[in-house]
C-alpha cells in the first residue's frame, strides 16, 4: 500500500476503477456517484473506500472531500465521466450537447479546482479527446493550473483486458511529467479463457451456484435467429424470413454486429450497457444459444470472479438485469485501472523519495 498517498474516485459506479486502484497499491478514501444503486457493490468489493451518494456539481462535495483527505501526503482525483455524449454513436446525432452530461467535464474540473489534487486521472471515449470541451480542460491544467499532461488512446487488448476497447486516458501532475505505464502484457486475452469455463446456462436461465451468471430470455423469432448465427459471422447467414426490419432497409445494410455471435479466438467486443441483449451488437455466446450472461459480462469488464453486485440474500423479484447490465457495462476495466494505478504509484515514488 502507498502510504503517502490517498484517492477519491468521481463518478465511482459500482467501483471497476476504484478496484483496480486498489489492487495497485492506492489507498481509496471514497467514490462518489449520484446513482445510489452501486453503493451495495461499491462498498461491498473495496472494503475501506466510502459511497458517498452525491452530484458532483454540488456545490458542499469539495468541503466533504477535503475533509476526508489527509492534512499531508499526495491527492489523486481520478473518474470517469459517462461517456454517452461523447461515444461515436452520439457523435451522429444534432442536438447532442444539449445531453446535461456533456458539462460533466466541467463539472468535474471546478472539483479539480478546489480540492487541488497532486495527480489526476480521467479515462473517456476516444472521441473526447478531439472536443473543444476537453482541450479547454486541458489548457486549464497546463496553463492555470500549472499541471504536465499526458493524454492517449489505450488499445485494452494490449494491456490484457479481454475485448476489443479503446479509450482515452488523461493523466495529470503537478509532481512533474507523467505518462501511463509502457508495460504490455505478452499477448492479448481472448474470450474463451475469460468466460469458457463458465456452467452452461439456457436464454432466460440462471446458474444454480452464481446468480450473477444469468442470461436474458429470447423471442422465438430471435431464437431462430442466433441458431442460424455462426461465430464471427452476421444476419447474412440468415434465411431471408428472418431479416430484422433494420437489416431490410439500406441504412441498415452495414449493421453487420448486430444480432451476432462472438467467437472464442478474439478478444469480445467493447462491453457495453446492453451487452446482454442479443439484438444490440456482437453479443450472442460463442456456442450457446443465448446472449452474454451478467457474469460473463463482469468477467469480460476483468472484475473478479467474486465481485458482488447484489447481496446474496436479495429475493429474486428485486433483481434488475437491466440495472446490473447498465452497471457492468458503464465501468472502468478492473484491469485497465491497475495500470492506471501502477502508473501513478510509479510516479508518486520516482517524485517524492
Amino acid at each position: 500500500m502507498l502510504r503517502n498517498a490517498a484517492a477519491v474516485d468521481l463518478f465511482c459506479g459500482v467501483g471497476g476503477l476504484t478496484h483496480g486502484l486498489i489492487k495497485s497499491g492506492i489507498r481509496v478514501l471514497a467514490g462518489v456517484d449520484l446513482d445510489s444503486t452501486c453503493e451495495f457493490a461499491y462498498e461491498k468489493n473495496n472494503k475501506r473506500a466510502k459511497f458517498i451518494g452525491m452530484d458532483i456539481a454540488d456545490p458542499d462535495l469539495p468541503d466533504l472531500l477535503n475533509d476526508l483527505y489527509p492534512s499531508k501526503g499526495v491527492r489523486i482525483l481520478v473518474g470517469c465521466a459517462p461517456c454517452q455524449p461523447f461515444s461515436a454513436h452520439t457523435q451522429k446525432y444534432k442536438g447532442m450537447r444539449k445531453d446535461k452530461k456533456w458539462g460533466l467535464i466541467k463539472k468535474f474540473g471546478k472539483v479539480l479546482k478546489e480540492l487541488e489534487p497532486d495527480v489526476v486521472s480521467m479515462e473517456n471515449v476516444p472521441l473526447l479527446q478531439k472536443q473543444d470541451i476537453f482541450l479547454d480542460f486541458i489548457t486549464e491544467l497546463e496553463e492555470d493550473l500549472g499541471y504536465e499532461i499526458s493524454a492517449e488512446v489505450v488499445d485494452c487488448t494490449a494491456y490484457g483486458i479481454p475485448q476489443k476497447r479503446k479509450r482515452l486516458v488523461m493523466l495529470a501532475s503537478r509532481l512533474g511529467p507523467i505518462s501511463l505505464d509502457p508495460s504490455k502484457a505478452t499477448s492479448p486475452k481472448m474470450t474463451r479463457e475469460t468466460i469458457g469455463d463458465l456452467e452452461p446456462i439456457p436464454a432466460g436461465g440462471v446458474s444454480t451456484q452464481d446468480r450473477l451468471h444469468r442470461a436474458r430470455g429470447l423471442t422465438e423469432i430471435n431464437l431462430e435467429r442466433i441458431q442460424k448465427s455462426r461465430p464471427g459471422g452476421s444476419w447474412r447467414d440468415w434465411d431471408e424470413s428472418l431479416l430484422a426490419p433494420c437489416h431490410r432497409r439500406s441504412s441498415g445494410q452495414t449493421y453487420s454486429s448486430v444480432y451476432a455471435r462472438m467467437e472464442w479466438d478474439t478478444p469480445s467486443p467493447t462491453i457495453t450497457t446492453q451487452f446482454n441483449s442479443f439484438g444490440s451488437g456482437r453479443f450472442g455466446h460463442p456456442e450457446q444459444d443465448r446472449a452474454l450472461s451478467l457474469r460473463e459480462g463482469a468477467l469480460l469488464q476483468t472484475f473478479p470472479p467474486n465481485y458482488e453486485f447484489f447481496p446474496k440474500d436479495l429475493p429474486e423479484e428485486l433483481i434488475s438485469a437491466e440495472r446490473l447490465s447498465t452497471h457492468i457495462g458503464n465501468a472502468v476495466p478492473v484491469r485497465l485501472g491497475q495500470i492506471i494505478g501502477k502508473t501513478i504509484v510509479k510516479h508518486i515514488l520516482t517524485h517524492t523519495a
